[in-house]
């Protein structure tokens, strides 16, 4: 103490601190009365020393004075020179507590802080979320505001970050990088690897609050939570059908353009969807994997299966308006509707007699052709 008094006479009374010159105590005194006097005649931002509005000038001007003569980076700050050094010196004289790792700056140290105590200081104006990181929190707004500044020069395709541009432009050099140790499979990036382990180790950390499913992808749980909330955002600009999904949409779109990309190379049989091809499949295989526990019937859809358990469960749950009548399928419903409307949108090419259902149409053929009905 007897030294801080001899070499720094002047004293803060609020917190003890001393200093060498009267000017810097003064200095530092706007730090415990929040006085800002210094202002940035660009920005209107205020400052409590002469020196940080100085400072803050170079980031309108780009001023960069302060040069590293190891590799020519150029600063605005004294400070962040000093810092930038320690890369090439590799001095880390910042060390965590709590799990020894060592850093260059003190800020560094104090944002690694944050990944022990969970704390998010940052948050979300629009959407609430909070993030440990400014960084972090500004690349998140650019969810908001649809902002992708970096473009593929390939195909014209746009991101919101850097780090994403850089991993979707694997997926036009065929780059996976990342394999897995269990079966071989290669991945353009990390996260899909991680993604893909969950498969062999049937980890299913997301679950659903409103009925405990569970989920091996937390954007597989955001889709999940669609069927509870009703959210169907994206809208068909053709009809105006909505959907939950995107890429519900984009199958839904296909039937307005007639695309069947996906093709049965057994009959020639043509598709929209690659998931209708391989039901398909199963009438050539004859494979029935879905067996129903009750009865022992298989069936090749998972959707046939449910459909069939209702002749077990007696579940009817779609009523006519019109009478009150019940059925288990949609499907019946909508045929016996036509005994209101008195709808009969199949005839015959022959005698032209009209039926509401094309079963009874096909009934109805044989007569013509010698057979009974």
């Amino acid at each position: 103490m007897q030294s801080n008094m001899g070499d720094q006479p002047y004293s803060c009374d609020i917190c003890g601190s001393f200093f060498a010159r009267k000017s810097n105590l003064l200095s530092h005194m706007k730090t415990h009365t929040g006085e800002k006097p210094h202002s940035c005649e660009v920005c209107g931002s205020s400052f409590a020393q002469k020196s940080q509005l100085l400072s803050h000038m170079r980031t309108h001007t780009g001023e960069k004075p302060h040069y590293c003569e190891v590799c020519g980076s150029s600063f605005a700050d004294k400070s962040n020179l000093v810092s930038h050094m320690k890369t090439h010196t590799g001095d880390k004289p910042h060390s965590c507590e709590v799990c020894g790792s060592s850093f260059a700056q003190k800020s560094q140290l104090l944002s690694h802080m944050r990944t022990h105590t969970g704390e998010k200081p940052h948050s979300c104006e629009e959407c609430g979320s909070s993030f440990a990181w400014k960084s972090a929190l500004l690349y998140h707004i650019k969810l908001h505001i649809g902002e992708k500044p970096h473009s593929c020069e390939v195909c014209g395709s746009s991101f919101p970050w850097k780090s994403s541009l850089l991993n979707h432009m694997k997926t036009h050099m065929g780059q996976k990088p990342h394999s897995c140790e269990v079966c071989g499979s290669s991945f353009a990036q990390k996260s899909t690897l991680l993604n893909h382990i969950k498969v062999h180790t049937g980890e299913k950390p997301h679950s659903c609050e409103v009925c405990g499913s569970s989920f091996a992808r937390k954007s597989i749980l955001l889709n999940h939570m669609k069927t509870h909330t009703g959210d169907k955002p994206h809208s068909c600009e053709v009809c105006g059908s909505c959907f939950a999904w995107k890429s519900s949409l984009l199958y839904h779109m296909k039937t307005h353009t007639g695309e069947k990309p996906h093709s049965c190379e057994v009959c020639g049989s043509s598709f929209a969807l690659k998931s209708t091809l391989l039901n398909h499949m199963k009438t050539h295989t004859g494979e029935k994997p879905h067996s129903c526990e009750v009865c022992g019937s298989s069936f090749a859809r998972k959707s046939n299966l449910l459909s069939h358990m209702k002749t077990h469960t007696g579940d009817k749950p779609h009523s006519c308006e019109v009478c009150g009548s019940s059925f288990a399928w949609k499907s019946s419903l909508l045929y016996h509707m036509k005994t209101h409307t008195g709808e009969k949108p199949h005839s015959c090419e022959v005698c032209h007699s009209s039926f509401a259902r094309k079963s009874t149409l096909l009934s109805h053929m044989k007569t013509h052709m010698g057979g009974k009905p």
